[in-house]
């Protein structure tokens, strides 16, 4: 068999795997293995398999993930998503539907210090669906907000997709963080936009709150302080040269340790859990990773990043008809994928495409988190959909799908901006 059918072979019983529910780490590193082996030899494949899980996991530049993590559990145990959600209500509550346009500023806020969509998404559908309900929102729109505002979590720095993203392409992570500030703001903006729009389209679809006093607001902006303090430490440092993206990575996590102390809202037995539930996503990302690494050397062999590479430019499609298709090959795998499966997955094949066509990588690393963001939400799939039915049970996933369809054309559209307008992406990172 040819390099090229050993190839499509390959990703053809990979997706096959992944349809029998096996691991994509594992399924990719089986894949790698097998497809090596079989040009190459079984020897060296399985010197390989036996040197790519110690280089992961070695790697102090990997060390960025677990830190940014744990500085997420940390702060989701310690209160701080709550606090934020209170003081979003008391300035943005008594508007018609400010209780969805607090929640998304408050997961905008929250993913400034958290890294993970779904993380976010769980947090705030135990604390914002409740008192969204409680005012006779429906069911559709709060769950919609919440989908839409946890995805707000993997845009806004530290996000863990945009470090893995640095990690594979070998660009600088703290360029990739400040990158994402502006995008970030532009999708919180615009996702409360949508929800004023509708709020204008049907004024008795959301109700509006009581006023806060400027006494309750000034109380609550208070309670904030540790979220804005932690966030202005980290990304601060990133932008000012004072840490390393790993470094600031430790020192956020050290950060939120201490201010949870500090604000006595961390037991023991919190901070038990906080650590194996990092160690737990960690150890899921780090297999993916592993594997990642295994198919690329596989994908090397066969020199398909090259192949695919000459295929694109040379479709005639022009720069931004292949980086359209792209973009649509993203959104149909976000149908069947989670995000860091399609990022690892995807981004070494695709990523020579954009050096190859002249797009800046930082700017291309902001756009794909932003694509990968749509595959968040939308059918079938949608892992932000189905943590909310997690947390809240009595909702159907439909009901959750239908609320999410205003936030799905938002996202397209903010998609349209950036690509227009890269300075968007680009400007805070070249002041570095």
């Amino acid at each position: 068999m040819s390099s090229d059918a050993v190839a499509i072979t390959g990703f053809v019983a990979l997706f096959v795997l992944m349809l029998l529910r096996v691991p994509v780490g594992v399924a990719m590193g089986l894949v790698g293995v097998c497809g090596f082996g079989y040009l190459a030899g079984f020897q060296p494949a399985l010197k390989i398999v036996a040197q790519s899980p110690i280089r992961t996991a070695t790697d102090a530049g990997f060390g960025v993930i677990p830190m940014f993590l744990l500085m997420g559990a940390l702060a989701s145990t310690s209160g701080m998503s709550r606090e934020l959600f209170r003081a979003a209500n008391t300035f943005l509550g008594h508007l018609r539907g400010g209780l969805g346009i607090a929640t998304i500023a408050a997961c905008g806020g929250f993913a400034a210090i958290c890294g993970s969509s779904v993380a976010t998404a769980a947090t705030f559908s135990a604390v914002a669906y409740p008192e969204m309900r409680r005012y006779n929102y429906p069911q559709s729109f709060a769950t919609g907000v919440i989908a839409a505002g946890g995805t707000l979590g993997i845009m806004i720095p530290p996000s863990v997709v945009l470090a893995v993203y640095g990690i594979i392409t070998q660009q600088d992570i703290g360029k990739l963080f400040v990158a994402g500030i502006v995008p970030g703001l532009v999708a919180v903006g615009m996702y409360m936009a949508t929800i004023s729009l509708i709020g204008w389209a049907k004024p008795g679809f959301l109700p509006a709150g009581p006023r806060s006093s400027w006494r309750e607001r000034l109380a609550a902006v208070r309670e904030i302080w540790a979220v804005a303090l932690l966030f202005i430490f980290v990304i601060g440092g990133l932008y000012g040269g004072l840490f390393t993206a790993t470094e600031a990575a430790g020192m956020g996590a050290g950060g939120a340790y201490v201010i949870a102390i500090l604000r006595k809202k961390l037991d023991r037995k919190q901070l038990l859990t906080c650590l194996v539930d990092s160690v737990r996503t960690t150890a899921s990302v780090f297999t993916i990773l592993m594997g990642a690494l295994i198919f690329g050397y596989f994908l090397t062999i066969t020199q398909t990043p090259q192949k695919v590479t000459e295929f694109l430019t040379g479709l005639g499609l022009g720069t931004y008809g292949v980086l359209l298709v792209i973009m649509l090959m993203y959104l149909l795998l976000g149908c069947v994928m989670d995000a860091m499966a399609m990022i690892i997955l995807t981004i070494p094949i695709v990523f020579p495409v954009i050096v190859a066509l002249g797009f800046d990588p930082i700017w291309f690393g902001v756009i794909i988190v932003m694509t990968v963001e749509l595959g968040l939400i939308h059918p079938p799939v949608g892992m932000n959909v189905f943590v909310i039915k997690s947390v809240v049970k009595d909702v159907k996933i439909s009901t959750i799908f239908l609320g999410v369809i205003p936030f799905v054309v938002t996202d397209i559209l903010r998609l349209g901006v950036l690509i227009a307008f890269p300075i968007l992406a680009t400007w805070l990172p070249s002041k570095m």
